[in-house]
Parts: C-alpha cells; structure tokens; sequence
C-alpha cells in the first residue's frame, strides 16, 4: 500500500492566513505592510507610497516601486477627491493599497486629509489669509 504525501501547494494550518481589507470593492492586502493605516499626523499625500512602511509583496515577496493606476479625481460640493490604487506591486500586480486624499475649503481654512492603508491616516488644516486667526493672540 502506498502512502500519500502532501502536496506542497497544500496551505498547511499553522500558515499565516492574508489579511484583505476590502474598501470600494478593492481588496487590499495588510500582510503587505508593517503596520495598518499608520498615523501619519498633518502630513497628506496627494500621490506616491510610504515606501517605509512597506515590508514587502505578500505574494510575490519582491519589495519594490509602486505602480500607480485607477487614479481619479471628482469634485463633490467643493470637494475634491483624489483616489488611485499606486500601492500595486511592479512584479506580480497585486494590490497592496488604495489611497484617498481630500481637498476642500471651508470656511477661511484649506482642510486635507489621507486614508490609505500603506502611508496611513493624516490630516491637516490650513488657513487662507495672510494671518492664521488661530495663531492671533488677543490683546487686551
């Protein structure tokens, strides 16, 4: 009687299972990055990757540039949306990220922010006249 062994495209249980994140229909991939959606403070991105938080193509295992496609831009009440999937791995065309970035202004002050699951979460808040009301000290 002979034995069967197991194929080695078998997943074993002890693998690590991937971590998919599906956002708009894009499944993007949290084994590809040192840490989810790290907080980037006021710095926004309106294009590129954090290549500093990428560990590597989770499929291909390849660590390199990013492609950047689906990039679109629409304005919705004054608001200006930028979303592209750049965190595409340059090997194999696995998705890694889907980045959104927002412009609008409110008021006297320029409001941006950034979700993406590779250069993280951040925004910002930028006043338009010459003097930054929040920066005025009163003086009595």
């Amino acid at each position: 009687m002979r034995r069967l062994s197991l194929s080695s495209r078998e997943v074993s249980s002890s693998r690590k299972k991937r971590r998919n994140f599906p956002v708009n229909c894009v499944a993007m991939c949290g084994d590809c990055v040192e840490k989810e959606y790290p907080n980037r403070g006021n710095i926004c991105l309106e294009n590129g990757s954090f290549l500093l938080n990428f560990i590597g193509c989770a499929v291909c295992s390849k660590r390199d540039f990013m492609l950047i496609t689906n990039k679109s831009l629409k304005e919705e009440d004054g608001e200006e949306i930028v979303t592209y999937d750049p965190d595409l791995c340059r090997n194999c065309h696995h998705v890694i990220a889907r980045h959104e970035y927002t412009f609008s202004i409110m008021d006297e002050f320029q409001e941006y922010t950034m979700l993406c699951l590779l250069c993280g979460k951040a925004e910002d808040t930028i006043s338009i006249l010459p003097d930054d009301p929040r920066q005025m000290t009163l003086l009595f």
